[in-house]
């Protein structure tokens, strides 16, 4: 494995190129691990509807940055003290949804900190009932990235302000707020660290104590992340699209995460269709909702598409049975 520097950047846009631009063009032969942190920021995983994930007044008064990533999942808060970890490896055809894999090293470097860490639910780190870390997971082309937020000295007060959480996700916790159920790493540590102590630590026990080898961008790999990031993570396209016109909204919490549909239905067929959400899928979840386009909204038509059909690769692990519950309400 390969560790590759940031150079200390804390812009979102371009911290999230670099993970791209790894992903995608770096040598496939070798395994890569990331860190960065960024300015205060509001992280929008790839199938949520911004607009609704955020309290706008509230991120443009104080000047949070909000970026979509290419993950699934729900929307995270970063800032200064929050740091991020990404590993860019190789996609074995077993390794997307397999957490534990890439968590564990993590678990590791916490447990010798004193910090009971423990890999809970879906995708979270948590200490006790209080979540410290949360992961998620993109494929493509035979390789993928696990990237987590590691919440060490964050304020927690942004965290409960910046974002708009959905009170289903909330009641299916069994808590009564996003402050209740998130810690700092900070609160558990015997002896006090700096973020920059406990980032050295961290990379020290994932290399095991060996020396940590690196790969060197260079100005062309770093002049590519820069047009990546304009191109792409610093666009209204990109971090807020176009949400479609609708008549038809039905929401519900599953197994795998939280779906919220939006169908616009004229003369009994459906003209366009979009979904939402914190779920995980291996392929973007707009390749099946085009499928329903053109498709009378009548259980037998829909029920011929959803057999037709790998929802699991969109979706993570659903039925035809709560999806057809799903479209039609």
């Amino acid at each position: 494995m390969l560790f590759i520097d940031n150079r200390n950047i804390h812009d979102p846009s371009l911290n999230l190129a670099l993970e791209e631009y790894a992903l995608r063009h770096l040598p496939a032969e070798h395994d890569y691990l990331l860190f960065y942190v960024n300015e205060p920021s509001i992280i929008i995983g790839k199938n949520q509807n911004t607009a609704e994930e955020i309290n706008r007044d509230y991120v443009e008064r104080n000047g949070i940055h909000v970026v979509r990533r290419l993950s699934g999942g729900g929307a995270v808060y970063h800032d200064l003290g929050n740091l991020n970890f990404s590993f860019i490896t190789r996609d074995d055809g077993a390794s997307f949804h397999n957490y534990r894999k890439f968590t564990e090293p993590v678990i590791a470097a916490l447990h010798k900190l004193g910090v009971a860490a423990e890999l809970t639910g879906r995708n979270d780190i948590q200490v006790g009932e209080r979540k410290i870390s949360g992961n998620a997971q993109f494929a493509t082309r035979g390789r993928m990235f696990t990237h987590g937020t590691l919440l060490f000295d964050s304020q927690m007060e942004n965290v409960a302000s910046a974002l708009n959480v959905n009170p289903e996700k909330m009641k299916s916790k069994g808590v009564k707020s996003v402050r209740s159920r998130v810690a700092n790493i900070k609160e558990f540590l015997a002896e006090p660290l700096s973020l920059e102590q406990f980032k050295a630590h961290l990379l020290a026990s994932i290399f095991a104590g060996e020396a940590v080898s690196q790969y060197e961008l260079t100005d062309a790999d770093w002049e590519a992340v820069r047009q990546l990031a304009d191109t792409r993570y610093r666009t209204w396209e990109w971090n807020y699209g176009i949400s479609p016109a609708f008549n038809v909204q039905h929401t519900k919490r599953l197994a795998a995460g939280t779906f919220d549909i939006r169908l616009l239905v004229e003369s009994g067929i459906i003209r366009e269709a979009a979904v939402y959400g914190d779920f995980f899928g291996q392929r973007d979840a707009s390749e099946f909702m085009d499928k329903l386009i053109g498709v009378r909204f009548e259980t037998q038509a829909i029920a011929e598409v959803l057999r037709q059909s790998e929802l699991q690769v969109y979706f993570g692990p659903v039925t035809t049975e709560e999806w057809l519950d799903l479209l039609m309400g």
